[in-house]
C-alpha cells in the first residue's frame, strides 16, 4: 500500500513538473523556424531601420531568420493589433515605438490595450529628436527662438510627421512649457515635412536625429537643441533643449514586445540576446551613427519605460486637445 501511494505521489509530482520542463525545453530549442518582427510603419523610417539592425543581429546570434514585416497604418495601430492577435509562441514580435505610448490616449477606441495585451521584452534604442529651423529664422538658440516666437504669435508654423507623431508631441510639449503660439502643420510622414522646412513653408520641426543629422551637417538646416536630457554623442556641441528649458525631455524609443501569454523563458532568452547584441561593438557603432543610445535592460525596466511614457504623453494629448487624423 505504501509503495503504491509513494508511486502515485511520484507520478503526480512528475505530471506537475512536465509543463515547466516542456516550456524550458521549448525555450532551449527556440527559435526552430523564422521569426516575424512586425513594424507598424513603412520601410525606411527610424523604427524600420532599428528593427532591421536588430533582426540581423538576432539572426546571427540565434542561427534562425528574424524577418522584418512592415504593417503601416493608423499610427502603428494596424501592426500592433496584428501582434496582439498572434499566437503567443515567440514567432511574432512587435518592434514597438513611442507611438504605442502616445496612441493609448490619442485614440478614443482601440481594439487592444498595449500595456495589457503585450509583454515587454527589451528596449533597443532611444533616439533624440532635434529642434531644427529653416535658415531664414533669425534664432540661433532656444532662448532666441522663444523670444522670436513670443514676438510673432501665431506667425510661425511647426511641421510634423502627423498628429500624434514623435515630431508633433515634442513640439506640443515645447509649446506647453514655453507658452508660445505656433501653428501645427501635420504631414503624412516626416520626409515631406522636412522638405517643406528646407523650402521655408514651415519654420520649425522636431525631427529624429537619424533623419536630420546629414541635413544639419550639410548646413541646410539650423539645429537649436537636442530633446534628450543629455547631449548626443553624434553632435556633442549641440546643447540640449533642457539646458534652456529645465525639465524638457522628449525622445523616440524603439523596443521589442511580444503577445500577452508568451512564456517567461522565451522572453528572457530574447532579452539576453538583444542585450548581448546591443553590447556588441558593431551594432553599438551603427546605432551611435544614427544618433541613438542603446537601451540595455530587463523586461521589467522596459515595461516601466512604457508605463511612464504612456502617462507622460497622455497629459500632453489632453493639453493640446489632440484628435487622430
Amino acid at each position: 500500500m505504501k509503495t503504491s501511494r509513494r508511486g502515485f505521489l511520484h507520478g503526480a509530482a512528475a505530471a506537475l513538473a512536465m509543463p515547466a520542463l516542456a516550456r524550458r525545453g521549448f525555450a532551449q530549442t527556440y527559435p526552430a523556424r523564422p521569426v516575424r518582427m512586425i513594424v507598424g510603419f513603412a520601410a525606411g523610417g527610424s523604427t524600420d531601420i532599428s528593427a532591421r539592425l536588430m533582426a540581423q543581429c538576432l539572426t546571427e546570434r540565434l542561427g534562425q531568420s528574424f524577418v522584418v514585416e512592415n504593417r503601416p497604418g493608423a499610427g502603428s495601430n494596424i501592426g500592433t493589433e496584428a501582434v496582439v492577435n498572434a499566437p503567443a509562441d515567440g514567432y511574432t514580435l512587435l518592434v514597438g515605438a513611442t507611438a504605442n505610448a502616445i496612441n493609448a490616449s490619442l485614440y478614443a477606441k482601440l481594439n487592444f490595450d498595449f500595456m495589457r495585451d503585450t509583454v515587454p521584452v527589451c528596449g533597443i534604442i532611444r533616439v533624440p529628436n532635434v529642434m531644427e529651423v529653416n535658415l531664414a529664422v533669425p534664432a540661433r538658440t532656444v532662448t532666441e527662438f522663444v523670444a522670436y516666437a513670443k514676438a510673432n504669435p501665431g506667425k510661425l508654423s511647426m511641421g510634423s510627421g502627423g498628429v500624434g507623431a514623435s515630431s508633433h508631441m515634442s513640439g506640443e510639449l515645447f509649446k506647453a512649457m514655453t507658452g508660445i503660439d505656433m501653428v501645427h502643420v501635420p504631414y503624412r510622414g516626416v520626409a515631406p515635412a522636412l522638405a517643406d522646412l528646407m523650402a521655408g513653408q514651415v519654420q520649425v520641426l522636431f525631427d529624429t536625429m537619424p533623419n536630420a543629422i546629414e541635413y544639419i551637417k550639410a548646413g541646410k538646416l539650423r539645429a537649436l537643441g537636442v530633446t534628450t536630457t543629455m547631449r548626443s554623442a553624434a553632435m556633442p556641441d549641440l546643447p540640449t533643449v533642457a539646458e534652456t528649458l529645465s525639465g524638457y525631455e522628449s525622445s523616440a524609443w524603439y523596443g521589442v514586445s511580444a503577445p500577452k501569454g508568451t512564456s517567461a523563458e522565451i522572453v528572457d532568452k530574447l532579452n539576453r540576446e538583444i542585450n548581448a547584441g546591443l553590447s556588441d561593438q558593431r551594432l553599438g557603432t551603427r546605432l551611435a551613427e544614427l544618433g541613438g543610445i542603446p537601451m540595455r535592460g530587463s523586461p521589467a525596466e522596459f515595461g516601466r519605460l512604457i508605463a511612464d511614457e504612456t502617462e507622460k504623453w497622455g497629459k500632453v494629448v489632453k493639453f493640446a486637445g489632440m484628435k487622430p487624423e
